[in-house]
């Protein structure tokens, strides 16, 4: 059954992106230095430099993974900042392969590229992008691109097949882990939520006010 997934690469001190950047030229702001240096590991991959037209890459674990994540979607869903950043690096032939579908306030025609993908702006919401992305990708999964703002945005939704509800937490139970020299992949399953509740630990905390 389709799954709606999400990837994310984070430095050990939890950063996701640099500062907020409005550079058309993404790869040339000042957030583009720190991105490439925390995903190294994908950008060294054999399998990312093919799905980029470049020559070379090695074939390790870690290429694995990326051939991995580039398989199991069939359709994708980003922001509108995403895209206006990748936009032109991207080119004639962007990397996904597949439809996608653009979360964004300003309407604009679908475009169609080489290689099967194709954009289409969704201006009624990320529920709206995401039924859709479903139709489009049929068995496969729907990854949610990013940024990071769109995942969390997904999370706070219960579109990662969760359901939200107050004083609770996602509870995501790791099913599988891979260590690499570079990085260590983790994957994780929602389960859904649950209520945030102090263990006994907490008993020695009861009554201490908060400054």
């Amino acid at each position: 059954m389709s799954k709606v997934i999400a990837q994310l690469c984070i430095s050990l001190d939890g950063c996701y992106a640099g500062p907020r950047d409005d550079e058309p030229n993404w790869f040339k702001s000042v957030e583009a230095p720190g991105f490439f240096r925390i995903t190294r590991w994908v950008t060294e991959s054999m399998a990312w430099r093919d799905r980029q037209q470049l020559a070379g890459g090695e074939a390790n674990v870690n290429d694995e993974v990326i051939a991995e994540s580039f398989a199991r979607p069939g359709a994708y869903v980003m922001g509108r900042r995403m895209f206006d950043g990748g936009e032109r690096p991207w080119g004639e032939e962007p990397p996904f392969r597949n439809p996608v579908f653009v979360v964004t306030h300003r309407e604009r025609e679908p475009l169609e590229r080489l290689g099967g993908t194709s954009f289409t702006f969704v201006t009624d919401g990320l529920e709206s992008a995401i039924a859709q992305a479903k139709a489009a990708a049929g068995e496969k999964d729907v990854a949610i691109a990013g940024g990071g703002t769109m995942i969390k945005h997904a999370l706070e939704l219960g579109l990662l097949d969760v359901n939200i509800g107050a004083r609770e937490g996602i509870e995501l139970v790791p099913e599988r882990m891979i260590h690499t020299p570079e990085v260590t992949h983790i994957r994780y399953r929602v389960e859904g939520r649950a209520p945030l509740v102090l263990d006994s630990r907490g008993g020695k905390y009861e009554g201490l006010a908060t400054t």
